[in-house]
């Protein structure tokens, strides 16, 4: 006889979880506090001891941090609340268009909604036995990729009857990475209505400190500059390529150069017509369309510079989804 508490739960079935960073549940003050207290209480976040962080954080940064966020959030918000969020969604029924009855496709995010252990319970109750779960940050930090690993670990040690999971490696020299980029900036470059001067590759910065405790990431963003480089540098011949990092918060010394100073500099020095792509981001958000596309314009702007123009991220287009399709059928290989 089965025992009593033998369950008749689905099971068979493949799964795929994308991950982004995360977004507010909407663009006020209080949406975005709630945001803030997760994401910047994870250590993975801010490498500070909790008995000195939290007084900063709780004391002084959510008490007056949110109100700004929340205007910068509300500058790009759509119909379909956030962009990141409305992205991603878009990315996963892409994906599950392009899998077909391969595997069941979903998407979570590492902090606010939807959650990473709601949505893993979600796809192992609709009988995925096997999930692979896959990080969007085509280059690894701990700060981004091992927090998604973090997280994924508690949401599996709540769970009696785990499944099977893959992780996406990152793929920050991937040829299908690479290529994906190579082609769509061409594409946009080619639509401008103006020859830019330089194209600015810009990626979310890092403290300089998690470079010097050993991340990869400042190496992984550099290393995807040079093999995009090599070829932009073919198809777009005279195209002078920069590489910086933005949205810096705190004192600290952050990775440099910084994109605010580069394109300040550039300015300065003569340049007229530039182009920014951020290709550390796997869909536009906050720190695209607002910090870049706003901001930094204002800055480009301000020092003399004429035209400048923000290339969208991959996103849900042909070649960011084809991509997406190589690098998680290979990882879904056996299964």
């Amino acid at each position: 006889m089965p025992p009593k508490n033998r369950t008749s739960a689905a099971a068979g079935e493949i799964g795929v979880l994308l991950v982004n960073l995360g977004t507010p549940d909407a663009a006020t003050p209080a949406a975005v506090r709630r945001y803030l207290a997760e994401f910047l209480s994870d250590p993975r976040v801010v490498e500070i001891p909790a008995i000195a962080w939290k007084p900063i954080l709780h004391g002084v940064i959510l008490r007056t941090r949110p109100a700004k966020s929340a205007h910068a959030y509300r500058q790009v918000w759509t119909d379909k609340g956030s962009p990141l969020a409305a992205i991603t969604a878009a990315q996963a029924a892409g994906l599950q268009a392009l899998l077909g009855t391969r595997a069941k496709v979903g998407w979570a995010m590492r902090y606010g909604n939807p959650a990473i252990p709601a949505r893993l319970q979600a796809m192992k109750d609709a009988g995925c036995d096997r999930i692979l779960v896959a990080p969007l940050y085509p280059q690894y930090s701990g700060a981004t990729t091992a927090s998604v690993m973090d997280r994924l670990g508690e949401a599996l040690r709540a769970m009696r009857w785990q499944p099977a999971i893959r992780t996406l490696p990152p793929y920050f020299g991937d040829a299908a990475y690479i290529g994906a980029l190579e082609d769509d900036l061409v594409r946009q470059i080619a639509a401008l209505d103006f020859v830019p001067e330089v194209l600015l590759l810009s990626y979310h910065g890092m403290p300089q400190r998690t470079a010097d405790l050993g991340d990869p990431y400042h190496w992984h963003c550099r290393e995807t500059s040079r093999l995009l480089t090599e070829r932009l540098n073919l198809r777009v011949p005279g195209l002078r390529i920069e590489t910086s990092f933005q949205s810096r918060f705190g004192r600290a010394k952050w990775l440099e150069p910084s994109t605010e100073d580069v394109l300040a500099a550039e300015a300065k020095a003569g340049t007229t017509r530039i182009a920014v792509a951020a290709p550390g981001f796997s869909a536009d958000c906050v720190e695209t369309l607002e910090e870049l596309a706003i901001r930094g314009r204002e800055v480009f702007e301000e020092a003399g510079g004429r035209e400048m123009a923000v290339l969208s991220c991959l996103n849900d287009g042909a070649s960011g989804m084809e991509m997406l399709q190589a690098l998680v059928n290979r990882e879904l290989s056996g299964w």
